[in-house]
């Protein structure tokens, strides 16, 4: 089959809306959130058959999906088994303590392997290759870690884990940085897989460790933005161990949408599937669609889903789209452009969208915990490509301060799923009453 990125932008554009019609179709008949909101919006969804249409349909906050994630489940008893069929649930922020699940049927496993073959090809991953997983084991399922593998079936590639993060749980299967490093070694790992801050990290111990990294060839990093002067440290120190002309490639996507691929380092990210997403840049308070090149809110719909389906979706990030041939590949299709502007209403810690007000709230709730402030900054201040740091100061007339700090420790974790440092202070050096409000959230990344 012709790959579509090399077809007409007319083409896919007729594919994309015989795509979006029966999807609108499949929501009216069994999605509770589209049901409602169409019927609130006085939306025939008969009426909605192409990608012109589709701008008379709401857009979706990010805060709905949080909300009520089970609305968002499309659920048609009659569509074959494959297309109903549980596959694995993936998670995305939630509001509280609770993240966001989100439903991926058997159908949509494959739309996925289908998706991770295009950005291979797009990337330049081939069945040559061994990945090496550097992701985290996080407390639910975070969608990188366990896409890990689908990127390597899609491809023909082989994968290796790490099984890196903070211990949790009972069965002590987490490993150290120092494992990941030679497990990069030992099975000769080509393309490092990862959180742009981790991967680093992993190769900076590569060379206090004096490993050999001569077989990697490429990094594939996502969750942080990796700005070109961190993508030359990352690079050069890869060359003092041995890698011969590494590529360092920002794997940008979402959970809900999947992954865009760069064909060229400091490329646009080409939407790699235009028949199961469509890109568009809108003004987030009409839901107007921009044209080319103009910046505003990005919004993702699902062209052909079968479990959790989202329409008009905003992601959170401020864009620009481009849809004319690729100046590096010759690929037609849309591709977003830099810069990527996260929006603030949450915040990025070690690759971990936080909620910093479940954060706060898990923090003060700790008996005995007087005043508190969260900081989030670089492990290494004077190094600006160190990884993030998140310390939690508390102010608290307890005696017993390692139990004291057990706890907030595990209530930050349990929270936003981040294990933070914690250090004690006087109050009066958290919150000085002379100010009208205390600072309880630091950014000093």
């Amino acid at each position: 089959m012709t790959e579509l990125l090399r077809q007409p932008i007319t083409e896919i554009q007729r594919v994309q809306s015989e795509n979006l019609a029966r999807q609108v179709v499949l929501c009216a008949r069994g999605h509770k959130y589209y049901q409602e909101r169409w019927k609130k919006a006085g939306i025939d969804p008969a009426s909605i058959r192409s990608l012109q249409d589709l701008e008379r349909l709401p857009l979706t906050p990010k805060s709905d999906l949080m909300a009520d994630p089970e609305a968002f489940r499309l659920r048609i008893p009659d569509l074959p088994l494959h297309e109903r069929a549980l596959w694995e649930v993936n998670y995305t922020t939630g509001s509280t303590s609770e993240p966001t699940p989100l439903y991926v049927t058997t159908h949509d496993y494959q739309a996925y392997l289908f998706q991770a073959r295009r950005v291979a090809e797009i990337s330049g991953i081939t069945e040559n290759d061994v990945l090496a997983n550097l992701f985290p084991v996080t407390h639910t399922a975070m969608g990188a870690f366990s896409r890990s593998a689908a990127n390597a079936y899609a491809s023909g590639a082989s994968v290796v884990g790490a099984l890196t993060g903070a211990p949790f749980g009972d069965f002590d299967i987490h490993r150290s940085l120092d494992y990941a490093v030679r497990m990069v070694e030992r099975h000769r790992a080509t393309v490092l897989w990862g959180i742009t801050s981790f991967v680093r990290r992993t190769i900076l111990r590569a060379v206090d460790l004096g490993a050999d990294f001569t077989s990697v060839r490429m990094c594939g990093v996502t969750g942080e933005a990796s700005s070109p002067a961190m993508r030359e440290d990352m690079r050069q120190r890869l060359r003092d161990l041995g890698s011969k002309n590494p590529r360092i490639f920002d794997r940008y996507g979402t959970t809900e949408a999947g992954g865009l691929a760069q064909c060229a380092e400091d490329g646009d990210w080409h939407n790699p599937a235009p028949e199961v997403i469509f890109n568009e840049v809108v003004d987030p308070d009409t839901g107007r669609r921009l044209p080319d090149g103009a910046r505003g809110a990005l919004a993702i719909t699902h062209l052909n889903r079968r479990g959790t389906t989202l329409m008009r979706y905003l992601v959170g990030d401020i864009v620009s789209l481009a849809h004319q041939a690729c100046p590096h590949c010759g690929r037609i299709g849309d591709r977003v452009q830099a810069p990527i502007v996260r929006t603030k209403d949450l915040l990025k810690v070690k690759g971990m969208l936080v909620n910093p007000a479940a954060l706060l709230e898990a923090v003060r709730a700790v008996p005995g915990v007087d005043e508190y402030q969260v900081v989030l900054a670089r492990q290494d201040p004077k190094d600006p490509f160190s990884m993030d740091e998140m310390i939690v100061r508390v102010a608290s007339p307890r005696t017993d301060r390692e139990a004291l700090a057990q706890a907030v420790m595990e209530a930050a974790q349990s929270a936003v799923r981040v294990r933070p440092r914690v250090e004690f202070a006087a109050a009066s050096d958290i919150y000085d009453p002379r100010q009208t409000k205390a600072t309880r959230l630091v950014d000093r990344r």
